[in-house]
């Protein structure tokens, strides 16, 4: 019990950091980063830190583009003329390039060399087995 008469497990009224989802979803990713240094030459991770900084940055950086999908996604919806709806649809398909060139200048500022996911084609890849592993843990957590 705490001076004000709660329980020390009660959860407090804040939101969470951290969920748990999150923490599975950089698991996923890690092993998945894992596969991909092991399997594809041109993905290189200098150490298993390295490996879960990447999977933290991928982490943010997805979360941050789905964000941004699904708020474009919301426009096309809700808009009546199709110059919106064509506008939208046209950052659709720029956030789907730029997310990619996204990743690659992230990690490279923040880890340099000591992280290379190779190339566009390598981390598009890796990026769609990323979400398809995540997708895939969650049904399964459900």
């Amino acid at each position: 019990m705490t001076p004000s008469g709660r329980r020390v497990d009660e959860a407090s009224p804040r939101r969470q950091l951290v969920r748990a989802a999150d923490l599975v979803d950089v698991l996923v990713y890690v092993v998945v980063l894992g596969l991909a240094v092991q399997f594809v030459p041109s993905v290189i991770s200098e150490s298993f830190l390295v490996s879960v900084i990447t999977a933290v940055l991928l982490k943010i950086v997805l979360e941050l583009v789905v964000a941004a999908k699904n708020a474009i996604m919301t426009k096309i919806r809700s808009a009546e003329a199709r110059g919106v709806r064509a506008a939208a649809a046209a950052g659709l398909v720029l956030l789907s390039g730029a997310s990619k060139f996204a990743v690659l200048w992230l990690t490279d500022v923040v880890l340099g060399g000591a992280v290379h996911l190779g190339g566009f084609i390598e981390v598009t890849l890796l990026i769609v087995v990323l979400m398809l592993a995540r997708y895939a843990i969650r049904a399964i957590v459900r």
